[in-house]
């Protein structure tokens, strides 16, 4: 995975391999060169320089985990790149876990007042870990970096972006790529996964990569996505905005709220005939799972070509049908906008809108469709909801089940 902060502010100015700084001084760091670890040299200057500085053609080889957390008023200024070495035994052993999605992490980052910027790159160096996990499904993969309490990237093993507890978090003009060299897909590199997190602003962005552009996960609440351009590489699925993997877990109440995203553009290019899904709500059913609520959620502006399914609704997800009737999903979905929503689809299905019965959504809004599937006349599904809007005459009068 490969991610890039244009406009990212990262300082480090202090040698790997001797860091020379003062307190509260600009340091600026090198390699230390002949495959040795920069990972101490890194923490060390975080920890004690209020600016860090990675200068441009200067490599940072990072073979062991970077805790740069309880950090305050620290400017990161990446124009160059630091290199997740990809050592898979060591990181799939020392990667900082998270027992949500039993997901690990390369780097953990937070504080207060803390800005990465300076058009650099962070590796992770995505294709041994795309070659390994296509021979062993269950290989713990690392998220590239997680904020945690508080660039460019390319080829993330995992995720690009974990934030993880949270609030003012600020992404502008940043770019992400996972492209894989081999026939195993680069799976899972979702751009931003946020949860349990406040406050969140993504803007100005282009990813190009193998699963979500944006998921938000369990208790995110006031975040805001806008203008980007989600670009799957091809044989990959995409879903530009989602809330997901939402009642997953059994006794835990998830929320989302307050969440708004807004695209002047977002492309898929033809070519990426295998993009999944456009604006989705997604949530879990059947025995044993959990429960959580999802309102005032807008997703407005999109442009869309060459996607499977451009506009969802999904609450049984990854549940048989059986056991979607026999168990509902418990997650209430209120006041929800799709606004705006244009492009081109790849089969006759260009909206589907599958609530769980007993009003367990309300207030759903369709406004402005301009969706055409690759020929005749496009299918519009709904269950168990009352649609409002001008879009609303659409669809057929939805099923109930």
């Amino acid at each position: 995975m490969r991610l890039v902060f244009p406009s990212l502010l990262l300082a480090l100015t202090v040698s790997a391999s001797q860091a020379t700084h003062s307190p509260h001084a600009s340091c600026t760091l090198t390699a230390a060169g002949s495959g040795k670890d920069d990972s101490p040299a890194f923490i060390s200057a975080m920890q004690s320089c209020s600016t860090v500085v990675v200068p441009t053609g200067t490599t940072l080889n990072i073979s062991t985990r970077l805790n740069t957390t309880g950090l305050s008023n620290k400017h990161l200024s990446l124009q160059g790149t630091m290199r997740f070495n990809p050592n898979i035994p060591y990181w799939s052993a020392n990667g900082f876990p998270f027992t949500f999605q039993t997901q690990i992490t390369f780097w953990i980052l937070g504080g207060t007042n803390i800005v990465v910027d300076g058009g650099g790159t962070l590796d992770g160096a995505g294709q041994a870990w795309y070659d390994a996990f296509a021979s062993n499904s269950s290989l713990l993969r690392p998220i590239t970096l997680t904020l945690f309490q508080a660039t460019t990237m390319i080829n993330s093993p995992e995720w690009f972006n974990f934030v993880n507890e949270g609030k003012n978090v600020t992404f502008n003009n940043v770019t992400f790529t996972a492209a894989s060299t081999s026939s195993n897909g680069a799976s899972n590199t979702d751009g931003w996964d946020i949860y349990r997190s406040d406050q969140v602003t993504i803007k100005n962005s282009v990813i190009n990569n193998g699963d979500d552009c944006v998921s938000f996960k369990p208790n995110t609440t006031n975040t805001v996505v806008s203008n980007l351009n989600c670009t799957p590489l091809p044989t990959v699925f995409l879903q530009l905005t989602s809330a997901s993997s939402l009642g997953q877990f059994p006794g835990v109440f998830d929320i989302v709220e307050n969440c708004d995203s807004y695209w002047d553009q977002v492309t898929l290019f033809s070519l990426m005939s295998n993009a999944q899904n456009g604006a989705r709500i997604k949530a879990f059913a059947g025995s044993g799972k959990g429960s959580g609520s999802v309102k005032n959620i807008v997703f407005s502006g999109f442009i869309e070509s060459a996607v499977d399914n451009p506009v969802v609704i999904d609450q049984c997800y990854m549940t048989d049908a059986a056991d979607c009737t026999a168990f509902p999903s418990n997650v209430v979905i209120n006041n929800v906008t799709f606004n705006m929503i244009s492009g081109t689809s790849t089969g006759k299905t260009v909206a589907s809108l599958e609530c769980s019965p007993d009003s367990r959504c309300s207030n759903i809004l369709v406004e402005n469709f301009s969706l055409k599937p690759p020929s005749g006349t496009a299918t519009y599904a709904c269950q168990n909801v009352n649609l409002t809007g001008n879009a609303a005459s659409l669809f057929p009068a939805c099923t109930v089940t």
